[in-house]
């Protein structure tokens, strides 16, 4: 079978392919290991999440994006246009996945154990906030940079002279 056969069968290369394999035989390993050990604690975690994820999460930020699509567009008509929603999405999901990993340190709902960390329990919300607004930061700057680019691609385009079909002026 020629690569192009593959690619068209398959819908990706063969390395993606290889790698897909690996990630399946990796959680395999791990749910075997994890049910020999817990089963019952790994089953009802694994039915606590998909529950929490399809009932409670999905529903809530998927409001929240279309909230942020239906106040944030805007249509005007001669600047060019950058998609600038995956700006916004990206560092509110990495975000949310920092809150929902940590959220009783954040929070203040766990017990405290800074003799492990040497840490007070009162630095994890500031320094959530932290990477938080750094994120958001670091996404504004790659959205501004971005759009810099396209305007002065524009602006190139409408100062060059108008040519012909076959490319001459």
């Amino acid at each position: 079978m020629t690569m192009a056969r593959f690619v068209r069968w398959y819908g990706s290369g063969p390395l993606h392919l290889l790698v897909l394999i690996a990630s399946f035989a990796l959680t395999g390993y791990a749910l075997v290991r994890l049910f020999a050990v817990q089963p019952w604690e790994v089953a009802i975690w694994f039915v606590g999440a998909a529950i929490l994820h399809d009932l409670i999460l999905l529903p809530l930020y998927s409001l929240a994006d279309l909230s942020a699509l239906s106040v944030l567009r805007h249509r005007s008509g001669g600047v060019p246009q950058v998609p600038w929603i995956n700006y916004l999405r990206v560092p509110a999901f990495l975000s949310g996945v920092l809150l929902l990993v940590w959220f009783p340190l954040i929070l203040d709902l766990a017990i405290p154990y800074q003799g492990d960390t040497g840490l007070h329990e009162g630095v994890y919300l500031g320094r959530w906030l932290a990477i938080t607004g750094v994120l958001f930061g670091a996404s504004a700057l790659t959205f501004a940079l971005r759009l810099r680019r396209v305007l002065l691609a524009a602006r190139a385009d409408e100062e060059r002279p108008p040519t012909d079909r076959d490319g001459s002026p």
